[in-house]
């Protein structure tokens, strides 16, 4: 069989790399129904958007009829740090002090558990 993978992102997601890498770690190599029942109990702010990219990437792979979906695991999840807006807030004797608002792209990979028999 070959090896298939199925992938979806989440482009210029608004949280930092940082925070939303605290929650990636915590799927990556588990099976796609531990996960999402892992990020439904999750309470940090990437917990919905690396939900709803799992759940984009399994939607791609119930496209494949060759696949079952129960035995897919999260081969990879990456999160990357995308551009910044730049603000600016007012401060004393007229100086501007700079607010930089981060934001990351989020990407996963689902791939299908081999057999055991194997």
């Amino acid at each position: 069989m070959a090896d298939k993978q199925f992938r979806a992102s989440h482009k210029y997601a608004r949280i930092t790399a940082r925070k939303a890498r605290l929650v990636a770690d915590l799927v990556r190599g588990r099976p796609v129904n531990s996960a999402l029942e892992e990020l439904k109990f999750c309470h940090r702010r990437a917990s919905p958007m690396i939900q709803k990219v799992i759940k984009s990437a399994l939607a791609n792979a119930g496209q494949d009829l060759d696949v079952d979906v129960n035995r897919l695991f999260v081969a990879q999840i990456l999160v990357d740090n995308a551009g910044q807006m730049r603000r600016f807030r007012p401060r004393a004797q007229g100086r501007a002090y700079p607010i930089i608002k981060r934001s990351s792209h989020i990407s996963v990979v689902l791939r299908e558990a081999e057999e055991e028999g194997e």
